[in-house]
């Protein structure tokens, strides 16, 4: 299961925090206020059923044989109040209806009868009702039945308005989650976007310490690296450059020596001329490798665009390879801002890799829009095997397979060139397949307007 990223769980443990925040709160109000009204209901109840007790008993006391209905009907109950009276075991009411005893609990009965008075919570048809029982002699009981209904719906509408309080705060929780994730990964995205500078070619790109207080450690530990990192590659390309230069100069004799070699082959005999040949071909590509790794030592150097004719240029590159320009489709539009000598060698690489690896170029396509150039050249090979393909524009990886050496004339840092070409352009080289068949190399150079 994939796990969720730490903006998502940031954002879900801010609003489950909230959430069971609210909810607690809510719950311990809702308690609190329910216990306080109840209780507040139940004084107010029994105040009334004590005042209506002492209108009856006053109204009781008046004759030998008193009309209990006409004494109970002077008393003010409204309408959630019903005044009962219990005496020598027979029941009385306002009404002609006696029903409303049978909410009197027996329990609360018992104690009555006993003499002393009671109050007690039921639920009667459904209806919280508050029963209240005042003696008034041995054999005469006064009860008084209070409807809670009106308590319980505001109850109910409490309960709605903390719930949606509860709702409410726990997306306000997300929100602040959402603010707090943006807030405590900018400093990560400072550190992935310098990554991503760093990567592009962008070596003297740092951090700035005093930006991020808190992630000074962090801020510390990324420039080191990048001092270390930039450290090393400066030596590697100091030292293949150092190493090519050295090289110049014996390839130079040993390259004097195999022209005079090849203008004599005429006068040698077959297996002589044939090994001439050979040290011919491979001295030849020694200093092709000595100058392509001369050219990766100074992959640091931006590109010096100027506008440049780059159909013609293609055309150029084309014939001086020995192919038909002819493939060459580029759209109508104006010159494009690019380094001439770089684009040209990328064009020459592309072609060259085409020749080896893929039967020959069939189309070179220049495309010039927004200011974003394209160049793609199509080959009728094999292709590119998948696995090969994010590997494919490193150094020396040639043929089908990556870090195996072909064998073929190439140096295996054609591609690698045409990456480190675009990117001085702060553009990108890729791979992908061609329609029909073969491979397709494309490369976007932005920028190129002038």
């Amino acid at each position: 299961m994939k796990r969720a990223g730490l903006r998502v769980r940031v954002i879900a443990g801010f609003a489950a925090g909230a959430l069971a925040l609210s909810a607690t709160m809510a719950l311990v109000s809702f308690q609190v206020v329910r216990q306080s009204l109840l209780d507040e209901r139940e004084r107010t109840a029994v105040r009334a059923a004590y005042y209506d007790a002492s209108v009856v008993r006053a109204g009781l006391g008046t004759s030998r044989d008193p009309d209990v209905v006409a004494v109970l009907r002077t008393l003010d109950t409204g309408e959630n109040r019903r005044a009962l009276l219990q005496r020598d075991n027979e029941w009385y009411a306002r009404q002609a209806d006696t029903g409303a005893a049978v909410a009197v609990p027996p329990e609360l009965q018992r104690r009555a009868a006993e003499g002393v008075p009671s109050v007690q919570r039921v639920r009667a048809d459904g209806t919280p009702t508050l029963v209240v029982a005042v003696p008034l002699s041995e054999s005469v009981v006064f009860y008084e039945v209070d409807s809670l209904r009106e308590l319980e719906h505001t109850l109910s509408v409490l309960t709605v308005v903390l719930t949606l309080v509860a709702v409410s705060t726990a997306f306000l929780g997300a929100g602040l989650g959402w603010y707090a994730s943006r807030y405590v990964l900018r400093p990560l995205r400072r550190v992935a976007d310098a990554a991503e500078e760093i990567a592009g070619g962008a070596s003297k790109y740092r951090l700035d310490p005093a930006a991020e207080p808190d992630l000074g450690r962090l801020t510390t530990s990324f420039n080191h690296m990048v001092d270390e990192l930039s450290t090393r590659l400066e030596r590697d390309r100091r030292f293949a450059a150092d190493v090519s230069h050295e090289l110049r100069s014996p390839l130079q004799t040993l390259a004097a020596a195999v022209s005079v070699l090849e203008r004599r082959r005429d006068q040698l005999d077959d297996r002589t001329a044939t090994a001439a040949g050979l040290v011919s071909a491979e001295v030849a590509r020694f200093q092709q490798l000595v100058n392509d790794l001369l050219e990766l030592s100074r992959g640091d150097r931006p590109a010096e665009r100027v506008p440049v004719d780059l159909p013609e240029l293609a055309g150029q590159v084309c014939r001086e390879r020995g192919v038909d320009p002819a493939i060459v489709d580029a759209a109508p539009g104006g010159p494009w801002c690019v380094d001439r000598r770089l684009v040209g060698q990328l064009l020459g690489n592309l072609l060259d890799n085409a020749r080896a690896y893929g039967g020959g170029a069939v189309a070179v396509r220049l495309r010039l829009s927004d200011g974003v150039g394209t160049i793609e050249v199509d080959d009728e090979g094999p292709g590119v095997s998948p696995e090969d393909k994010p590997l494919i524009f490193d150094r020396f990886v040639r043929g089908r397979s990556a870090g195996a050496r072909a064998d073929t004339a190439g140096t295996g840092l054609g591609l690698a060139l045409v990456a480190q070409h675009a990117a001085a352009h702060g553009g990108t080289a890729t791979v992908t397949d061609r329609p029909g068949g073969g491979a397709r190399f494309r490369v976007d150079l932005p920028g190129c307007t002038p």
